[in-house]
Order: C-alpha cells, then sequence, then structure tokens
C-alpha cells in the first residue's frame, strides 16, 4: 500500500507501507481464518464445542451478536435460541438462562440446558408447549404464573430451534 505523508516538510513525499495482518494478534489474513470458538455446557455436560463464524442470543438487556474481535464481554442470557453460522450454515440451539463470557476469540456459554435444534424432539416440545398454554388458562389456584410462563417460552424457544 503507498500512503501519502503529509506535513510542512514532506507535503509530496510517498512511502510503501506493507502490513501483514497475521502478526498482528487476534487477526489473519484469511476470511475463512476469522472464527472463533464456541462452547455451550450445561449442568449435563457439552452440548457444543467448535469453532463458528459468528453468533447471536438472547441476552438479559437484549438479542446480542458477535464476531470474530469481539471485545471482552460478560452478560445473562434469557431463554430463547442462539442463531450461529458453521462453515456458511445457519444453525440454532435453544437455552434457557444462563451466563455468556467472550475474550480472546473464546464464546463460553454456561447455560441452565442447551439443545442442539437438530436433537430437538419437535412432538414432545408442542405437547410441552401446550400444557404450558393449558395451566396459564386454567388460572388455578396456588398456580405459580412465572414458572408456567417460563415452561412456555422453553417450549417455544425448542420449537423455533427445531426449525432449520
Amino acid at each position: 500500500m503507498v500512503h501519502e505523508q503529509r506535513g510542512l516538510e514532506a507535503a509530496d513525499a510517498t512511502t510503501e507501507c506493507e502490513v501483514n495482518f497475521s502478526d498482528i494478534p487476534g487477526r489473519c489474513d484469511s476470511m475463512n481464518e476469522n472464527r472463533i470458538k464456541l462452547e455451550v455446557v450445561t449442568p449435563e455436560g457439552a452440548v457444543f464445542s467448535d469453532m463458528v463464524e459468528e453468533l447471536s442470543g438472547p441476552g438479559a438487556l437484549g438479542s446480542l451478536g458477535i464476531l470474530f474481535n469481539h471485545a471482552p464481554l460478560m452478560t445473562t442470557m434469557e431463554n430463547g435460541v442462539l442463531k450461529y453460522t458453521q462453515e456458511g450454515k445457519k444453525r440454532k440451539l435453544a437455552i434457557s438462562g444462563g451466563f455468556l463470557e467472550v475474550k480472546k476469540n473464546q464464546i463460553l456459554i454456561l447455560a441452565h440446558t442447551a439443545e442442539l435444534g437438530e436433537e430437538i424432539d419437535r412432538e414432545r416440545a408442542q405437547r410441552s408447549l401446550e400444557r404450558a398454554k393449558e395451566r396459564l388458562a386454567e388460572k388455578a389456584a396456588g398456580l405459580d404464573v412465572a414458572r408456567a410462563e417460563a415452561a412456555m417460552k422453553r417450549a417455544l424457544s425448542r420449537l423455533e430451534a427445531a426449525k432449520q
């Protein structure tokens, strides 16, 4: 690259400037290498651990998106669907709550529950949704409304993640 030097003494001078981005920590020349390590872990164990190009998901203060070289971040996660791109293919993962940490091109999600979209039993998720709706419609004495609403949101997230 040629950069013009601007200044009082050197208004017409030019110099060659070569930048090798692979020498800069966290940077690389190939767009194919601009990936981040995503790990999703639940109390039962690891659900996902691989390289991805991008991630979006339900943060506590709204939707968030993470790309290569994202600034360090720690936040809580809401029930919802994580969407990520892996080798150019869009994929989904249902989560219920937890924490997300980003540092040095690594994302760690500690979730209460997590299921890969392709592994979700859609019929079971649909039955869970119907049960939650029935509980809320009945308005029985002693009903824990927050718990019933959370169950409904989990079922909706599972159904959304199952759509590929």
